[in-house]
């Protein structure tokens, strides 16, 4: 059984190359694109993984991939936001270590809940052979209220130990308050605050972010606020989108996801690199989920390549995948490796993209123009003339003509890219450029169409005869 649906969205991330936008997950124009903003991290836990640290672990065994691609559990803003304070989401194969271990009678799909030295804690059983999230989230939310109110418990006896004259005892009992910080942030400041009164002064309140709000009525709000933003850059309404995103960060400013969708959105459609990496710098600073992370380490990595730091770039589109698996990154990553000249590396994360979503379009796009180049030419065209109409995937249909000796039909996907799908110039001058350096267009280097219609290149990549060819990809 292998689980190979995680971080997909169900539609294509569109653009240059690698793809990008919508929060680094799905969209990018095509009709009847997600309309989920709260995708829970779910990552496929392994027994080499170890043992947690610290924190709960939701242990998802679905009965397959199609469960897992049709199942509730994928969207929550509740679990979501629980994953950022040391609560794991992991699918687990049931016929696995942990399987056997939590699972002993096979009935599945099951979710369980454990906490770090592997005591279960509850699960949530299916109902006619199917597991709700409404019951994960009643589940999870129990649990956490119940062992903040044990913390709170111990944050009162302590005021008593000091009101007694005990400080001591009170500084030790706070201090075991502050190392709840990653699952109880608001507690772990108030205890900051106590210690303070108490003469500790090597821990700063100020320092210390603020939980995200739980409340029924913020989430409501602020999920359909994301929802009227993800339809807007759906559409290609990026001023509005971005003005629905902003909105949302302000209902909540210490949840990470409008900023992951804003950052998305400078860095990919509006080409405003400087507020993308502020943004995506904010969302590292915070505690974040590790959907939310991955997407900010794979966007400043991108940047950073394209700006011409390309060790450290692409160091952080590696510490992206390794967060959690974006196909984003995998694609990206192939295309680097790609024009250095690496087939196996690019062969690699090409596979890894497309195990996330064997199915999924611009996935199946993106392997095509891999494959044109590695002796599957007919298959590759195949691909091409299926997916010929989808607008945002241009680019890579184009690699897959230019590789294949159809200069004409190359170019004039290219320029559908850069003049039908791009609405900014500052992001169309970047991908002019990294076009002139892609391996993909190699044989349009010195063609003079080519080089006419790339002559925006904003001029940041090294020219392939000025020291080798750089990965492209937006």
């Amino acid at each position: 059984m292998i689980f190979t649906f995680l971080a997909s969205q169900g539609w294509a991330t569109c653009g240059g190359g690698g793809g990008g936008g919508m929060g680094g997950m799905g969209g990018g124009g095509m009709s009847g694109s997600s309309t989920q903003t709260y995708q829970v991290p779910w990552k496929l836990v392994k027994p080499e993984d170890g043992p947690m640290k610290e924190g709960l672990a939701f242990y998802w065994f679905p009965t397959g991939p199609e469960e897992v691609q049709k199942s509730s559990l994928r969207e929550s803003r509740t679990l979501q936001l629980y994953s950022q304070q040391c609560v794991t989401m992991g699918i687990v194969d049931v016929r696995s270590p942990y399987g056997q271990k939590y699972v002993p009678d096979g009935q599945l799909p099951v979710a369980v809940l454990v906490q770090a030295d592997g005591t279960v804690v509850n699960k949530v059983e299916n109902k006619n052979g199917r597991l709700s999230v409404s019951d994960l989230e009643k589940l999870l939310e129990s649990e956490m209220k119940k062992r903040e109110a044990a913390i709170k418990e111990k944050m009162e006896d302590a005021k008593a130990k000091a009101k007694a004259g005990d400080n001591q005892t009170a500084i030790a009992e706070l201090r075991q308050v502050v190392d709840q910080k990653c699952m109880f942030p608001n507690r772990a400041k108030d205890a900051v605050k106590q210690l303070k009164k108490l003469g500790v002064t090597d821990l700063n309140a100020d320092a210390m972010p603020d939980g995200p709000d739980f409340s029924p009525a913020v989430s409501a709000r602020i999920q359909k606020t994301m929802a009227s933003g993800l339809k807007a850059e759906n559409d290609a309404k990026y001023t509005e989108a971005q003005k629905f995103y902003q909105a949302a960060h302000l209902i909540d400013p210490n949840d990470p996801t409008p900023l992951r969708y804003l950052g998305e959105l400078y860095r990919h459609h509006t080409g405003e690199w400087d507020k993308a990496r502020q943004t995506f710098d904010q969302i590292l600073s915070m505690p974040a989920d590790p959907l939310s992370r991955a997407v900010a380490l794979h966007g400043l990595g991108k940047m950073t390549i394209h700006e011409g730091d390309f060790k450290k770039g692409l160091g952080l589109m590696e510490s992206s995948v390794k967060e959690y698996p974006l196909a984003l990154a995998y694609r990206n990553l192939a295309v680097y490796w790609n024009s250095e000249g690496d087939k196996a590396k690019a062969d690699q994360y090409t596979r890894e993209a497309l195990a996330l979503d064997p199915h999924e379009p611009f996935n199946l796009i993106f392997a095509a123009a891999f494959m044109a180049g590695n002796g599957h030419g007919d298959e590759a065209l195949k691909i091409a003339k299926e997916n010929e109409a989808i607008l945002c995937a241009s680019y890579n249909l184009a690699a897959i003509y230019a590789q294949l000796g159809q200069k004409d039909k190359a170019l004039s996907l290219l320029k559908r890219h850069f003049f039908e799908y791009e609405r900014y110039q500052s992001v169309r001058s970047k991908e002019m450029m990294e076009a002139r350096v892609d391996a993909v267009f190699a044989s349009l280097y010195q063609d003079a169409a080519f080089v006419a219609l790339t002559s925006g290149a904003d001029g940041r990549l090294p020219l392939p005869a000025m020291g080798g060819s750089k990965p492209a990809g937006n």
